[in-house]
């Protein structure tokens, strides 16, 4: 039975059955307005009035929100104040809702005596209510919030209309697609010229020193709003507690209430959100957007030659950071000249010779030197599989690195030598996938004979098979804190289970996926298990509950690979489609797709410190990617087939790959900054 709540503004407005007349609480009589619009619960109250969630009857039932005008203010100029504002959020949304990310005002009228707007319902929840849910914003959902509010201040600014009131409270993050929506246009105002002068409205805190003290506001006053927003999500700290303590002063120190150190362009780009002087600011959200999307490109800095006497020689070693020292200046990776370079590779300890025997240069000329980033070198190739290695685990000391192959064997090498320390033999079919549990103490493995295996990794000694799976295993891992083993099955299965590695207990089957279950992740933790399959789609599952969260589809093809960030704030997800794509797992919005392989990607890592993204192809490379602007920053080459696993050393200075070609090699990261100059 549908239910209907009173529309008494001092009530507390109990739901009732549809047909009751009178309010139970109050006697008042219970009402549908515009006999279309029905009134369901309360969802809080303001200085204007109240609001509701109601049901517009004339469209199915579709919810929608009732804002009632019943102000508590005294006074025939603030009633008068006040009744404006209520007609004027209906004239901007009116103007406004159009726009996807902005409320839709489906009706504005008088009826017994009071005054109502009804807009289109948000079904999610505000961005203040994220941050008490699921802890402060990391750099990437700062970013990508950035983003996506921009593009919609940018239509409302265009309109002339200043919000006044941008704060997490305000900005909602809808259920649906993730996309975040601006709210509570209450405070709104029409801009008239480049500047509006009116009353003191907004949020402590939040609002500028221009709106607060003199009631001028322009776009550079709502972009003041929305960097006030991004501090509080990303620290925790309300903005409201700094202003009480020191005023506007607080901008000026924002960052030492940050939790850790934050990306320079980023930082620069909410220093100037937060300028006192609003024309220090970023007059328009396009200006913001061009910052936030500019590559990332290094200050220009004079380059100078080192100064060499020709009486004395000049000795180049190579330093333990693993830059050339040249007469005590640091140049990442790139010798001074090319004769400088064959003399450290093929005379480590001998001098260079004399200056004067090196042709000096004629000019020299300011250069641009590249950014100082990560880039990979091959190390070594362990070889010793007779077929292809389709999946690679580290120890969690690092110790050791654990290979599963088609040859049915698992093998265990010592990644600093390349020593093979063990062979492990029992499966009697391809081994598709090897985990090591988090204390290192058990490595499982499973296998297409359709069994997990655990084995002891210091011993080789097989301690348990686990059996249940009707088809192939084509995937494990375990959960963070060791208790849970997660395997996905073939499509002659297509299930998850989930068991105990103590005892080999099945604790229980997660259904849901209509082909085969080829990737696995748990987010850090612990929360939540993703599963990806041949039926194109990521799944979301509460692992203790066995409940399906979600169902993330965007993929044209099956998901092969799958791997959290290490904050748990972004999955990436590889395909078939030869694609990669970054989802934000709480909300399931997709952040971006990265494009450059040409063929399935089969694995992904990322490295521990988040910063970088390995992605495995079967066009046999790995790329590695900037995993927050979707920047590619290096194609690692050398494999002669697939490239089937990868794994990053848990100190982030290895990346190592399996491949079809029966392979492993591992890459040694390491920064460099190529140094430029133009000899002439």
């Amino acid at each position: 039975m549908n239910q209907i709540c009173c529309l008494n503004p001092g009530c507390h407005n109990p739901s009732v059955p549809e047909h009751t007349q009178f309010c139970p609480n109050c006697n008042v009589d219970i009402v549908t307005l515009k006999d279309r619009y029905r009134p369901i619960k309360s969802l809080g109250s303001g200085g204007f009035g109240k609001t509701y969630l109601a049901q517009d009857i004339d469209k199915l039932n579709t919810q929608c929100v009732i804002k009632q005008f019943a102000p508590q203010i005294t006074g025939t100029n603030a009633f008068q104040k006040a009744k404006e504002l209520f007609l004027q959020e209906a004239q901007q949304l009116q103007k406004l809702g159009e726009h996807s990310q902005i409320p839709t005002l489906l009706a504005y009228f008088e009826q017994d005596n009071r005054l109502y707007l009804v807009q289109q319902f948000i079904d999610g929840a505000n961005l203040l209510q994220e941050l008490k849910n699921q802890g402060i914003f990391s750099e990437l959902k700062i970013r990508a919030l950035l983003q996506d509010l921009l593009t919609t201040l940018e239509v409302v600014h265009e309109y002339g209309v200043i919000h006044r009131d941008i704060k997490p409270e305000n900005i909602m993050r809808r259920r649906s697609d993730g996309k975040l929506i601006l709210i509570d246009f209450g405070a709104s105002k029409q801009l008239q010229g480049t500047v509006i002068t009116g009353t003191l409205v907004g949020t402590f805190g939040y609002a500028s020193l221009e709106q607060m003290q003199d009631g001028k506001v322009y776009p550079a006053s709502d972009l003041y709003s929305l960097g006030a927003s991004c501090f509080h999500l990303f620290t925790g700290v309300h903005p409201w507690q700094l202003w009480q303590e020191d005023g506007y002063g607080w901008v000026k120190n924002w960052r030492s209430h940050l939790q850790k150190p934050i990306n320079s362009d980023l930082g620069r780009i909410l220093d100037k959100l937060l300028q006192k002087d609003y024309q220090q600011r970023y007059q328009s959200a396009q200006e913001v957007l061009q910052d936030l999307n500019r590559p990332q490109i290094p200050p220009t800095v004079p380059y100078q030659h080192p100064q060499v006497s020709p009486s004395q020689p000049l000795k180049i070693k190579s330093s333990r950071r693993g830059f050339l020292q040249v007469a005590g200046l640091f140049f990442g990776g790139v010798a001074v000249s090319v004769v400088g370079q064959n003399l450290l590779k093929n005379h480590p300890d001998k001098p260079i010779p004399k200056a004067e025997t090196l042709t000096p240069p004629v000019k020299e000329e300011t250069v641009t030197p590249s950014p100082i980033e990560k880039t990979a070198q091959l190390q070594q190739t362990l070889t010793g599989h007779s077929g292809g290695v389709s999946s690679v685990a580290y120890s969690p000391d690092g110790q050791t690195l654990a290979s599963g192959t088609g040859d049915k064997t698992i093998k265990l090498w010592n990644p600093l030598t390349g020593e093979l320390l063990h062979t492990l033999s029992g499966d009697s079919n391809w081994v598709s996938s090897v985990a090591y549990s988090p204390d290192g103490q058990t490595l499982a493995s499973g296998s297409w004979d359709k069994t997990i295996k655990l084995w002891n990794p210091r011993t080789g000694e097989l301690l348990d098979t686990l059996s249940g799976h009707s088809y192939s295993v084509y995937s494990l891992t375990y959960s963070p804190d060791g208790q849970t083993l997660a395997s996905g099955s073939g499509s002659g299965d297509k299930t998850i289970k989930l068991w105990n590695p103590r005892t080999g207990q099945l604790l229980q089957t997660l259904t849901g996926h209509s082909n085969s279950v080829v990737s696995l992740a748990y987010s850090p933790d612990g929360q939540t298990l993703a599963s990806g399959s041949h039926d194109n789609t990521i799944k979301l599952w509460n692992p203790r509950t066995g409940e399906l969260l979600q169902t993330l589809t965007g993929h044209s093809n099956g998901v092969y690979s799958l791997a959290y960030n290490p904050d748990g704030q972004i999955l990436a997800s590889g395909s078939d489609d030869k694609t990669i794509k970054l989802w934000n797992p709480l909300t399931g919005q997709l952040l971006q797709t990265l494009t450059g392989h040409s063929w399935t990607v089969s694995s992904l890592a990322y490295s521990p410190d988040g910063q970088t993204l390995a992605s495995g192809s079967g066009d046999k490379t790995i790329k590695l990617w900037n995993p927050l602007t979707g920047q590619l920053l290096q194609t690692l080459t050398g494999h002669s087939s697939s490239v089937l696993s990868l794994a990053y050393s848990p100190d982030g200075q290895t990346l190592a790959s399996g491949s079809g070609d029966k392979t492993i090699k591992l890459w040694r990261l390491r920064f460099i900054a190529l140094t430029h100059s133009k000899l002439r």
